[in-house]
């Protein structure tokens, strides 16, 4: 069986999408690409943002290679699938494209791990796979009389939807270490949130675990990477020395949460590496700050979201220590580590004199902290949940219009007043095959 798995060619105009516009490995195609391989099968990446193919260039591959089964994301890699585009526009204008290949198409992404039919309808694709989908791929290799027999996936059956159990959680020890093209790693020379220096050689992506213990309320990971699982360090270790040998010199973790993992962090003292993080500053002592600058770590993203008490209970973050402690974390990491963001969200609850006060504190000690972004209630975040109950199919609708009416600012990279759904979309008066 061949597979063809595309990643589009990203735009983004009119969108509210608040992630890297830059090209990331698209590490879900990657492990998927190990499993089906590890099966028997052929498939083949086709990723028209990093090696910025045309539509037609991406047609013309397709073409050649006579996929049996043509997959297709709906977010830009994992690192944004917590923040992906409401829109579906590209997928669609992608899938349009690539019409007359006759494969058996499937969609993969949050989408339709939160809203499947809506996603079928939109798409007009054969089946959706509900939450990861390496370990989901291989299975539906089979003719669409088995179907009924795997679980997270969604598909047309007889004029309705058919949703067959949650969202996928894999195994993560079972993930093996990536193996990158040397043109792949060559043309990644974005560094992802790095500020301390420019790149002399390539960046990439590595994923230390998947999923996060907590439950803030904008936190979109309800219907996918939820279950907070590591992969284990040798093989990390592994893909990491791969990617070294390849001439990369910075990686960013895109762990929902990196946790503190004395084991990794000592193993990466000794290597000729630079990395960033995303994590939450309570959440690290002193003694592994310390450690974490000296295994090379130049840039964290800290999710501090509210500069009370009170605005941090309202997201639900569970932090237990106080605005002032917080305020020593992030000083005593800058002294560290080169570059330290902490991050703040529109909570509703903060005074704007008391935030700009914060901000400017925190600077003179070299942390960058930003201006509070407005809150985009994501479909499958338990914001959204609270406010409107679970996600039905017009749950991206529904969350973007009420975020164009409640807010007039929106975050420094949109240099545009975003657009409604119905504006971006391509409206399908019956799409679902």
């Amino acid at each position: 069986m061949k597979y063809a798995l595309v990643n589009p060619r990203w735009t983004f105009e009119g969108s509210i999408y608040f992630g890297c516009r830059e090209p990331h490995l698209p590490l879900e195609y990657g492990y998927a690409k190990a499993l089906l391989e590890r099966d028997g099968h052929d498939a083949v990446i086709i990723d028209a943002q990093l090696h910025d193919l045309t539509l037609e260039e991406v047609v013309r591959r397709v073409d050649a290679l006579a996929p049996d089964r043509l997959v297709i994301t709906t977010a830009p890699s994992y690192l944004f699938w917590r923040c992906a585009p409401p829109e579906l526009r590209v997928p669609q204008e992608t899938l349009r494209a690539l019409e007359h290949i006759p494969a058996v198409r499937i969609v993969v992404g949050p989408h339709p791990s939160t809203t499947p039919a809506a996603t079928l309808r939109k798409l007009g694709v054969d089946v959706a796979v509900l939450g990861e989908c390496e370990e989901v791929l291989p299975a539906l290799a089979t003719d669409r009389s088995a179907w009924q027999s795997i679980m997270s996936i969604a598909y047309v059956d007889d004029g309705g939807v058919r949703v067959q159990g949650g969202p996928h959680a894999c195994d993560m020890a079972s993930l093996p270490a990536l193996r990158w093209p040397d043109d792949d790693t060559r043309r990644h020379q974005h560094h992802h949130h790095r500020f301390d220096a420019g790149p002399d050689g390539p960046g990439a992506e590595v994923e230390v675990s998947r999923g996060c213990p907590y439950h803030c309320s904008f936190c979109a990971k309800d219907n996918f990477r939820d279950d907070y699982r590591k992969r284990p360090v040798p093989v990390i270790l592994d893909e990491i020395d791969g990617l070294i040998a390849q001439g990369v010199e910075y990686v960013y973790f895109i762990d929902e949460i990196f946790l503190p993992n004395r084991d990794l962090l000592e193993a990466l003292v000794h290597r000729p590496l630079r990395f960033g993080v995303q994590t939450r500053i309570d959440l690290w002592q002193p003694a592994m700050l310390d450690l974490l600058g000296r295994a090379g770590c130049v840039s964290i993203e800290a999710g501090v979201e509210s500069i009370t008490v009170e605005g941090r209970n309202l997201l639900d973050k569970g932090s237990r220590l106080t605005t002032e402690q917080l305020t020593e974390r992030l000083i005593h990491a800058k002294a560290r580590v080169p570059f330290v963001q902490a991050n703040l969200l529109e909570s509703g609850a903060d005074d704007p004199h008391d935030v700009e006060a914060w901000r400017e504190h925190l600077q003179t000690f070299g942390v960058w902290a930003n201006k509070p972004v407005p809150m985009f209630l994501y479909p499958g975040s338990p914001g959204y949940s609270k406010r409107w109950g679970s996600p039905d199919d017009r749950a991206w609708e529904r969350a973007l219009d009420d975020y164009l009416d409640g807010f007039h600012e929106f975050s420094d990279i949109q240099d545009a007043r975003p657009r409604p759904l119905s504006e971006l979309e391509h409206q399908p008066a019956d799409a679902v095959r």
